[in-house]
């Protein structure tokens, strides 16, 4: 069935000229039969995603509904949104399992703080594939989940999104889940940008020698100035992913970034952090065979267990998926295998 991508809200931002005076460089332009007037030029087209128009509007598209939180008897598991700071209007969606309702049980259980992917700019916590995909993981797992939902780009470029999720980290580890789960066991987890944004949480945790139970990263999006593995090869028909966009999308995402090579989107880098101190002892890495970041994934994991770093790290990469396969197709073999050892490896706390 074709999904038909509407776009749901739109904003307006001057501060955005910085960007987009970087992102026009190589980039051609194109009018909008969807701008606002004649003169509103569409400068980037992010498929499926986000535009960007020259006077500072954005429009993104949501595939998916957003929807409240509530009580899910499907999976036994109730949500509820709080604010953490009311200036800046950062939340968190937090899940809790039905089962254990009376707060004396819930003290014991792990706490799993999830970063949502989107490529930083679009998705929320309340996009209907992460709520739904929460309230199933808080389940089976049977242990407390706090979904960040943190200010988007280009309106809020990075590293704004960096430290909102610092931010909501902080508020988990000083008790702001009023007493309900234990904050020395707490797992990160994200995809995609939620990924990246994890790596960036344990590697700052790393070097204050501080250090979190593990991290779970689904699909990470890590990228870098010289192609590897399949990167090298022919463009992937149909995805959104690929390379003259990735290079774009940051310039746009990241008008600070220095350069591709930047440790915080290619942590590989020389000259980047050693990934000896990151702040985990465990690690769960998924990537997509398809996915055109899939040897960065592979990389990173090499990469961190020669890194004298220690702790234990994973990888699986399923066959003929693509980028967020276990979010776009929850109910395949390989989304289910998957869940199965999120599952697992929340339950090691």
């Amino acid at each position: 069935m074709e999904r038909i991508l509407i776009p749901i809200f739109t904003s307006h931002a001057r501060s955005l000229s910085k960007a987009f005076h970087r992102a026009d460089q190589g980039m051609s332009t194109n009018a909008s039969p969807g701008a606002a007037d004649d003169n509103d030029e569409l400068i980037y087209d992010m498929v499926s995603l986000m535009r960007i128009y020259r006077s500072g509007r954005v429009e993104r598209f949501e595939p998916f509904e957003f929807v409240p939180p509530s009580a899910d008897p499907a999976t036994g598991v109730e949500s509820e949104d709080i604010v953490i700071n009311p200036t800046t209007g950062i939340s968190v969606r937090f899940y809790r399992p039905l089962s254990a309702a009376p707060i004396g049980r819930r003290r014991n259980l792990p706490i799993l703080v999830y970063f949502h992917g989107g490529g930083f700019c679009v998705h929320r916590p309340s996009s209907a594939h992460y709520h739904n995909y929460l309230n199933i993981l808080t389940g089976k797992a049977n242990i407390l989940a706090v979904s960040v939902d943190y200010r988007l780009a280009p309106e809020h470029p990075l590293p704004i999104a960096y430290d909102d999720s610092w931010e909501a980290l902080q508020w988990v580890l000083g008790g702001g889940c009023g007493g309900e789960g234990d904050c020395d066991r707490v797992i990160l987890a994200g995809d995609s940008a939620g990924g990246n944004i994890v790596h960036n949480l344990c590697m700052r945790l790393g070097s204050e020698g501080r250090k979190v139970e593990g991290m779970v990263l689904a699909n990470p999006f890590f990228w870098g100035k010289e192609r590897i593995g399949v990167e090298q090869g022919k463009a992937r028909e149909g995805s959104i992913l690929n390379i003259s966009v990735l290079d774009q999308w940051w310039s746009i995402l990241f008008p600070a970034l220095a350069g591709l090579d930047d440790p915080r989107l290619n942590p590989v880098a020389e000259g980047a952090p050693s990934l000896a101190n990151l702040g985990c002892g465990r690690v769960l890495i998924c990537a997509g065979e398809k996915d055109l970041l899939v040897d960065r994934a592979r990389i990173y994991c090499e990469k961190l267990r020669d890194s004298g770093w220690g702790g234990e790290v994973e990888i699986t990469v399923a066959g003929g998926k693509d980028h967020g396969y276990f979010l776009e197709y929850p109910g395949s073999r390989e989304a289910e295998a998957f869940l199965e050892s999120f599952v697992s490896f929340c339950n090691k706390v």
